[in-house]
């Protein structure tokens, strides 16, 4: 059986980015439908952003108490595992999408449950659960929102390792685990296994940590990672993995400059990247090569005639974090309306309508004990782009604040300054409660707030953003 109907707007995928565009475009007017094969809300909803962050909370709401006198008094026991699962369990829902596809509803968005596929220019083909067709044209735009899937490499897959599936909605801790890789991911899960149980050993093929961060980051969140209890075996390279059909558990075998090695242990994680999820979205009916969407500023897919195709979030590899996509959502759903009203002039000059953050912009929290937080470049990315730079760094332990958060609290902090313009064009934190300081900076950065303008942006005693204070007078302010 096969159905037909018409939109303004068809958006294939239903997570968060999806469901922004599916947003933007009908308070603006315009009809639209969603179309996902999976849960509504997408991978953030149910398991990445939120039952990660659900499984890190309980620890560091432990190791908050734990730092601070009196409060260290009160805890009899350690981190108890049942309940904190059972606590991801209910953030994600237990795995059920009602309460989303409600919100759909709600919001006067069609839902098309199914795998899209474009057939041609503007139209899409679903195929249902249940196997029928149902035929999608849209008479402005087509907004792929379809994210991105971990990337495990093929000599660890003979022995089924974890994916971040199956690490952030596994039902009980296992006794060990080997997490390949050593980005925020990988540092993310050794944590919130290790402080569920589980002996984790980390296998990391670069020099450090959190590569792409300031060294110091990197450097500074292993030590603390080793301090807790965690192995961590970094310039080692996973070579070939295997599962004992007998007893369950893995063997990994590393290179690294002390030799061959063969790590076991009864869970193994690949952490090892992610890639834009092109593949089954007949991208070559239209013309397009599916590893390569290139996109402007609106999401808008370069190459395509009359501009009908969006990709938008991680489809389209620019910055692949949650907030980015929607970000880019909102950005992309203004750009669509503003076409489809015939005012593509206006586009470029309401800034609403373009996605700029996400060159030089982007902020992210790696939610470990310490937190990392960083937004915009790097030094070595700034020195690299041919600016004149200056470095400033302060020790967030010499802040007022950081006494009355833990008496042994430890944590780091710098900037990255625009000699030339005085404005800021990145930051780093390390320490307790990073993640929430790194908004100021993503302001200063995105508005490009004259450092002698930002002096006067007083940080109330005793807080830990009196680390602004302290930046800008190593500065010189």
């Amino acid at each position: 059986m096969t159905r037909e109907s018409e939109y303004d707007v068809i958006v294939i995928g239903a997570g968060s980015t999806g469901e922004n565009v599916a947003d933007r475009v009908r308070r603006a007017g315009l009809t639209t439908v969603v179309v996902e094969r999976a849960l509504v809300g997408g991978e953030c909803s149910y398991w990445a952003c939120m039952p990660s962050k659900a499984l890190l909370r309980p620890p560091a709401a432990l190791h908050q108490a734990s730092a601070v006198d009196g409060a260290r008094e009160a805890i009899s026991d350690g981190l108890s595992p049942r309940p904190a699962l059972a606590r991801r369990d209910e953030i994600v829902s237990h795995w059920h999408d009602d309460s989303q596809v409600t919100w759909v509803h709600d919001a006067g968005i069609d839902l098309v449950r199914g795998q899209g596929r474009l057939v041609g220019e503007r139209l899409v083909e679903v195929t249902s659960p249940a196997g029928e067709i149902i035929v999608l044209t849209a008479r402005h735009a087509v907004a792929l929102c379809t994210g991105s899937r971990p990337l495990v490499p093929p000599p660890l897959a003979p022995a089924q390792p974890w994916g971040t599936h199956e690490a952030t909605s596994a039902q009980q801790v296992p006794d060990s685990l080997i997490v390949v890789g050593g980005g925020v991911a990988g540092c993310e899960l050794a944590w919130a296994w290790h402080c569920l149980g589980a002996q984790v050993t980390m296998v990391v093929r670069g020099p450090r940590l959190l590569a792409g961060y300031e060294p110091f980051a990197g450097d500074h969140l292993r030590q603390a990672l080793h301090h807790a209890g965690i192995d961590i075996r970094t310039a080692t390279s996973a070579r070939q993995a295997t599962r004992d059909p007998a007893t369950g558990y893995v063997s990994l075998t590393c290179d690294s400059d002390q030799g061959q090695q063969v790590l076991t242990a009864a869970e193994l994680l690949a952490a090892t990247g992610r890639a834009p999820t092109t593949d089954d979205l007949g991208l070559d009916s239209i013309g397009l090569d599916p590893a390569a969407l290139d996109v402007d500023d609106t999401c808008q897919v370069t190459g395509v005639d009359e501009g009908w195709l969006y990709a938008v979030g991680d489809v389209n590899g620019r910055a692949m974090l949650t907030h980015m996509g929607k970000y880019q959502a909102r950005a992309c759903g203004e750009a669509i309306a503003a076409r489809a009203a015939g005012t593509e002039a206006t586009i470029h000059a309401w800034s609403r309508c373009t996605a700029t953050a996400d060159h030089h912009a982007v902020p992210q929290v790696v939610f470990t004990e310490p937190e990392v937080a960083a937004v915009g470049r790097t030094e070595d990315a700034a020195r690299a782009a041919g600016l004149r730079v200056r470095a400033v760094e302060y020790p967030l332990s010499s802040i007022a604040g950081a006494v009355l958060y833990a008496r042994d609290y430890s944590g780091h902090a710098k900037i990255v300054v625009d000699d030339e313009r005085q404005v800021l064009l990145g930051c780093t934190l390390v320490g307790s409660g990073a993640g929430e300081l790194i908004h100021a900076a993503t302001v200063a950065v995105v508005g490009e707030v004259p450092l002698e303008r930002l002096w006067h942006a007083v940080p109330a005693y005793p807080t830990m953003s009196e680390i602004w204070l302290r930046l800008l007078e190593t500065y010189g302010l």
